[in-house]
């Protein structure tokens, strides 16, 4: 029996090697095939970073599919099972490094739209492929890069699905229809370094900081909503001392991170962090990393067109959720009005021993499918 094709591309995909920020071939496989069926395909590269723009069509309304070939490292070899490159079936299950984030997303997207295409070759609208290979790393010169230029000339997208592995327990369970966003801060608070023996010729930062720390710590920043959870705080490092046990350190420093909602603006995050701070009379320095602004996007053709996608393929209903990390969704929506996120079950992402259901990998092809055909075939 034939492998199926979102199968076998899969396979070809997890046995190239791109770690972040490496492609290692990817692209140019998914170029090749896109080529075959009408789309015009552009890099768009910036400081080694392969980034792929290729879009079939010129006409409104614009879908786009969304996602990275990079992977994350794959960690001691000795306890993979089988090689983390080397696409391997075990029990019904696919395993290698990307194989649920997001090769298997990838290759889904190609063979639904050489499907789509075969059936509807005068389909109404636009096809596009964003694809980037940094993602799991900095992401500064990705999908950030495509998007700058595609602003730059006028040229925007519609509608847009992200193959984030979305799902929770089974293919389809779960949709990603907004993300929180992201507020990191490296604090230093000082204070005066001396002899553990002498604590009132020192001032110790760590017992200075503690108490605002435990204020910020009990802190509830909003609500939440109807679409997000409530604003988190959460210390990621504490670092201070010299190494030496008899030494009362002069500075501490605290890594930290908010995930926060539609609720609150990072403006006010800052401004109500600070403003404890300096309650507490401490004397700090502080410096702020945005690394996504939350967006959503509200029920509408994109969503009912994924809802009915996914009950027409599965017979389920999904579920919306704005829960997880970020994604690379964040750039894109300064572009696109309505994005998604759409992919496998997520329980072993970035993990030894990554896997997918090999019989979900077809079935998320035929998602993406019907979501063109009601998007850009709607009387098909």
């Amino acid at each position: 029996m034939p492998l199926d094709p979102t199968l076998g591309l899969t396979e070809q995909l997890i046995s190239r090697r791109s770690v972040t920020p490496e492609d290692g071939g990817c692209m140019p496989l998914i170029a090749e095939r896109l080529a075959a069926i009408g789309f015009a395909c552009e890099y768009i590269n910036r400081n080694g970073v392969t980034n792929l723009w290729a879009r079939r069509g010129s006409a409104a309304p614009l879908l786009c599919f969304a996602g990275h070939t990079d992977v994350v490292p794959t960690g001691p070899l000795e306890q993979w099972s089988s090689d983390p490159f080397v696409p391997t079936h075990r029990d019904g299950m696919l395993y290698g490094r990307g194989a649920a984030d997001m090769k298997g997303s990838l290759a889904a997207f190609v063979t639904a739209s050489e499907a789509f295409v075969a059936a509807h070759p005068q389909h109404a609208g636009s096809i596009a492929f964003l694809l980037t290979s940094d993602e799991e790393g900095d992401a500064t010169d990705g999908t950030v890069a495509v998007t700058e230029t595609l602003k730059a000339r006028g040229e925007g997208i519609d509608f847009c699905v992200v193959g984030e592995p979305t799902a929770v327990n089974t293919l389809g369970d779960m949709v990603k229809n907004g993300r929180r966003g992201s507020l990191s801060g490296r604090l230093m608070v000082k204070g005066v370094q001396g002899h553990i023996a002498y604590p009132h010729l020192a001032k110790n930062p760590i017992h200075l900081a503690a108490p605002a720390i435990a204020e910020l710590a009990a802190t509830e920043w909003d609500q939440g909503n109807a679409h997000f959870p409530p604003t988190t705080w959460q210390i990621s490092n504490i670092k201070g001392g010299t190494g030496a046990t008899n030494v009362i350190p002069g500075t501490v420093e605290v890594l930290f991170n908010f995930r926060f909602s539609t609720a609150s603006t990072p403006e006010g995050l800052q401004q109500r962090l600070e403003e404890t701070l300096r309650r507490h009379g401490l004397d700090y320095e502080i410096k702020w990393t945005l690394g996504a602004r939350p967006f959503l996007t509200a029920e509408g053709a994109l969503v009912d067109a994924a809802r009915a996608a996914i009950r027409d393929e599965l017979g389920i209903d999904t579920e919306l959720s704005t829960t997880g990390g970020t994604s690379d969704g964040r750039f894109i929506a300064q572009i696109c009005p309505q994005v998604i996120e759409i992919g496998p079950v997520n329980a072993t992402i970035h993990k030894i021993d990554e896997c997918v259901e090999a019989a979900a990998l077809p079935k998320l092809a035929g998602i993406y499918r019907r979501l063109l055909e009601r998007l850009l075939a709607p009387h098909a």
